[in-house]
């Protein structure tokens, strides 16, 4: 359990002409981070772990010579680490630069490997890293179908299984949705592609560590996840790949990550994934305890002091820290900056749609109301917030709610407040 102060940290704003132009200080003991879906804080043992393969252990892990084995060594313990949190084997295990590369492999590999099959299966709610490629794809000759939700963003398994048809080469779903939490059953779609002959890609970047995975129990051919998603860095990811699924790398070079993803290994940062798997796989009984309860304590309470306030997504099947709450006659880019000035970061979203001006693809999906749409916000807590920072947003955020409403003339919800 990791409770304790985080570390400070110092963000540098600079011009063109160098950074030293302009300082700006911001320590993350001043803020409460709630919105680890968009990404979360290096874990102190991962940092530690990654540290001496900057410095002393520089070596290329495909050297010849006992420096680079020694290197090597480490990427291997890496993967075991991955591999052991997935439940898979360890030459299951592709390295990838991101959850982004990831995605994109696993379609862009089940493409290859028949020019018959140039059809995609995927969903409305899917991450931009899945539906932008398939977007570009489909101007390139593919077909592309997008199986909908309904509103609570459950995908419906009919529509899915009636979306298949013999030019299927890959079904991809999400495993939990990034901006909702809701998860969709990737079991039964795994079984589903199984039975009728067609590979089946889950984007878990947002499950790995949050929830019990098995894969060696499974029918799930590929599936992507990123470090910066479970305390390790940015830039580094992994893509599992069943052991008897074909694979066409996307990659073209040299050798590495046994001929699947060419590329001179980032060392440093695998290693930190490896450990982030690591400390993940031990924190998983926090994740679903502790994490959950102050979510639901978060949500239960804003749902009770802030009238008009609504949960957007199933509260059955969901992830053990996310919460998507919607409040009528607020708009969300407004109380996000209300909220920043509280020094309390959450978000609109995903946190690649930043400074879009579009509705979020997920709860148009959804077919929510323009209200709800506008007026929503993602929360999402991690291992490393307390109940002292619950405590306090709870305070804030009901507050900020109220004043933006009190401003809003249409709206005919009404709260005093001293903020």
């Amino acid at each position: 359990m990791h409770q304790g102060r985080r570390s400070s940290a110092t963000l540098y704003i600079g011009s063109d002409r160098g950074l030293s132009s302009s300082l700006c200080m911001i320590s993350s003991e001043q803020i409460i981070y709630l919105d680890n879906n968009a990404t979360t804080q290096l874990d102190p043992a991962v940092i530690e772990e990654m540290l001496p393969f900057l410095t002393k252990y520089f070596g290329n892990p495909s050297s010849g010579y006992g420096f680079g084995a020694q290197v090597r060594s480490a990427v291997d313990l890496a993967r075991e680490r991955v591999a052991a949190l997935l439940g898979c084997e360890p030459g299951e295990i592709v390295f990838t630069s991101c959850g982004t590369e990831s995605n994109n492999a696993a379609v862009n590999s089940a493409l290859q490997l028949d020019p018959a099959r140039q059809h995609i299966v995927t969903t409305a709610v899917e991450h931009s890293a899945t539906w932008r490629h398939c977007d570009a794809l489909s101007k390139q000759g593919c077909m592309v179908t997008t199986v909908g939700v309904d509103a609570e963003g459950n995908l419906d398994l009919e529509e899915l299984g009636r979306a298949i048809t013999p030019h299927t080469a890959i079904i991809s779903a999400m495993w939990a949705n990034n901006e909702t939490g809701v998860v969709f059953p990737v079991e039964e779609i795994a079984e589903m592609a199984l039975r009728n002959r067609v590979l089946f890609h889950t984007d878990a970047i947002q499950v790995v560590g949050k929830i019990p995975i098995r894969l060696a129990d499974s029918t799930i051919n590929s599936l992507s996840l990123s470090a910066h998603k479970l305390h390790g860095p940015k830039g580094v990811g992994a893509l599992y790949v069943k052991k008897r699924s074909a694979f066409r790398p996307s990659l073209i070079g040299g050798s590495q990550e046994n001929n699947r993803r060419a590329g001179t290994e980032n060392v440093a940062s695998i290693v930190a994934l490896g450990k982030a798997a690591e400390c993940a796989a031990a924190a998983l009984g926090d994740e679903a305890t502790r994490v959950r309860a102050m979510r639901d304590r978060f949500e239960a309470t804003m749902l009770e002091k802030v009238p008009e306030t609504f949960v957007n997504g199933s509260r059955g099947a969901r992830l053990p820290n996310t919460s998507n709450l919607s409040f009528a006659g607020v708009e969300s880019g407004a109380a996000l900056a209300m909220l920043d000035r509280h020094r309390v970061c959450c978000s609109a979203g995903s946190a690649c749609r930043t400074g879009s001006l579009e509705a979020s693809h997920v709860l148009r999906a959804m077919k929510l109301s323009a209200d709800r749409t506008r007026g929503s916000m993602r929360f999402s807590f991690g291992r490393f917030n307390t109940e002292a920072e619950v405590d306090k947003v709870l305070e804030i955020v009901p507050q900020v709610i109220a004043k933006l409403r009190s401003l809003s003339p249409a709206s005919a919800v009404r709260e005093p407040t001293g903020v």
